[in-house]
């Protein structure tokens, strides 16, 4: 059975006249708890969270995620500039959809959920953890090598979207 996931990708513009790969960055978040927190390269996330798509329109459940991981609502983007619902595309188990959100946003404070973990694995030992631990710009190019690996898709998808 397919997990699905939906979150919001916030992009912003830094310099119109650069490739779109070093002129748009892309907030990305990372998650909390001793297992990530050593883990930079390949750690970090598009702020998301699992749907089911018969009863959530994604970019509802995109944006209930967000909230739920920031603390605060996503922005709404200007009206000249529509948000964009990405391809969906596979990363791993998951499929993921994402919402393209032409918006700045200041990432801190950054009050998100808790989990419940294991840890350390296999001890019987459980703490509550944050979801994520921090959110952060990078651009497309950097962005490449902080995602999950699974879903560096998205970049692709990003530069594809903005470069029309």
């Amino acid at each position: 059975m397919t997990a699905h996931s939906a979150g919001i990708v916030l992009y912003r513009r830094s310099a119109a006249t650069e490739p779109v790969e070093h002129s748009v960055e892309i907030l990305l978040v990372h998650p909390g708890g001793p297992f990530w927190a050593n883990k930079d390269e390949h750690g970090w996330s598009i702020p998301k969270g699992e749907f089911d798509p018969d009863a959530e329109a994604a970019a509802d459940a995109a944006r209930r995620e967000f909230a739920e991981e920031l603390g605060r609502p996503a922005p709404t983007p200007p009206a000249e500039v529509p948000e964009v619902a990405l391809d969906p595309f596979r990363a791993g188990r998951k499929t993921i959809h994402a919402v393209l959100i032409a918006a700045d946003f200041e990432p801190d404070p950054i009050v998100s959920n808790t989990v419940e973990i294991e840890w350390p694995p296999r001890s019987g030992r459980i703490v509550e953890v944050p979801e994520i631990d921090r959110a952060e710009w990078y651009s497309l190019a950097e962005a490449r090598t902080r995602l999950h690996k699974g879903q560096a898709p998205i970049v692709d998808l990003i530069v594809a979207t903005l470069a029309d």
